[in-house]
């Protein structure tokens, strides 16, 4: 007559090699405490800004978004990094906010050798661009000084779209007549560097629009020997980029652009109590940079994340918080680095755009 199994005697017994129970509850409490104290030896918030910024784990309890299919039948356009970029400190100029704005004289007198000039958005047809999309490419004398700037060593990209007026993709719905807008600004200032500062992400045929346009401008550039570097400016916050600039990046690399850099926009604000007020910049590369890699479809984003603080104050940068920032950009290898709203102090500046050794 056959036998049952005693099921509770095999439920106690233990295999070879397997350790008693005592033993591994042990090694649970003393890994427990481990971990607890491991937690209690990290950096405080004010040493992270000067460490390397790390790439960030993606959580697997967060779904990433899925952007619309899109076929990746164009090839990507062979532009070397930077491809004539910005480098150091960037000064950004509003040209319809400061039209007499001296550019050739503001290279003089400082460290700065580059410029980015803005904002370039839609006039009332729709297809022209004009400067805040009312004034003519031609008629302002901040940009005119552009030729007198590059005769004296130094060089200006151009900015399109912006918070104020529509961007040219937005306004402009007929393929051609939006490349030929684009070309029309790169031509008129002999431009090796355009940025486009996006709000308009999550409008998928705005994003195709422009991305194709960009990639015909591109590839045309390629042909004359004179590559176009293009960057784009996006808010980023502790957390990077939201899903929907995520996107844009993804979609518009597959469409055949070559992205030389994204431009991270951070506002710098008062910092709690015990706290560092540049903590937020620095989280904020952080984890943009993963995030950036993969909308570029690469392993790293190395020398593709620029970093603009937005500033209510030039006291907003000091010159102590200046050499925090150079050695962090040094650190990771930043693109860029630059400023909007009020001016930093020009001692910042001069820190800001000392080259790494």
């Amino acid at each position: 007559m056959p036998v049952a199994p005693d099921r509770s005697a095999a439920r106690h017994a233990r295999g070879p090699g397997t350790l008693p129970r005592s033993v591994t509850a042990f090694a649970s409490v003393t890994l427990a405490a481990a971990t607890g104290a491991a937690v209690w030896l990290l950096p405080t918030e004010t040493d992270q800004w000067a460490a390397p910024a790390q790439a960030a784990r993606p959580d697997a309890s967060v779904s990433a978004p899925v952007p619309p299919p899109v076929a990746e039948h164009v090839q990507a356009v062979d532009v070397p990094d930077g491809g004539g970029g910005p480098s150091g400190f960037v000064t950004f100029v509003d040209v319809v906010r400061h039209p007499s704005f001296d550019l050739p004289r503001a290279a003089r007198r400082g460290d700065v050798r580059w410029f980015a000039l803005g904002h370039l958005t839609a006039g009332p047809d729709g297809c022209t661009p004009r400067w805040g999309g009312r004034q003519e490419q031609g008629g302002n004398p901040a940009a005119a000084g552009l030729g007198r700037l590059r005769a004296a060593g130094g060089d200006a990209g151009l900015v399109f779209g912006g918070p104020v007026g529509r961007e040219l993709a937005a306004a402009c719905t007929a393929p051609g007549a939006l490349t030929a807008a684009y070309r029309q600004a790169v031509g008129a200032f002999d431009a090796v560097h355009i940025d486009f500062e996006v709000q308009d992400s999550a409008d998928h045929e705005t994003v195709r629009r422009r991305a194709e346009a960009i990639a015909t401008l591109q590839r045309e550039a390629l042909t004359r020997g004179r590559p176009l570097a293009v960057s784009f400016t996006l808010p980023a916050t502790e957390t990077g980029l939201s899903p929907r600039d995520q996107m844009m990046l993804r979609t518009t690399r597959q469409a055949g652009v070559r992205i030389a850099a994204v431009n991270l926009l951070v506002p710098i604000r008062p910092a709690p109590p015990g706290g560092s007020h540049l903590r937020p910049a620095a989280s904020a590369v952080r984890a943009a940079q993963p995030q950036i890699a993969a909308g570029l479809g690469e392993p790293t984003a190395t020398e593709r994340v620029a970093l603009t603080f937005v500033l209510a104050d030039p006291g907003d940068l000091s010159s102590a918080d200046a050499r925090k920032v150079a050695d962090f950009a040094a650190r990771n290898r930043l693109a860029w680095l630059s400023a909007r709203g009020a001016s930093p102090d020009p001692e910042a500046v001069r820190l800001l755009g000392v080259p790494p050794l």
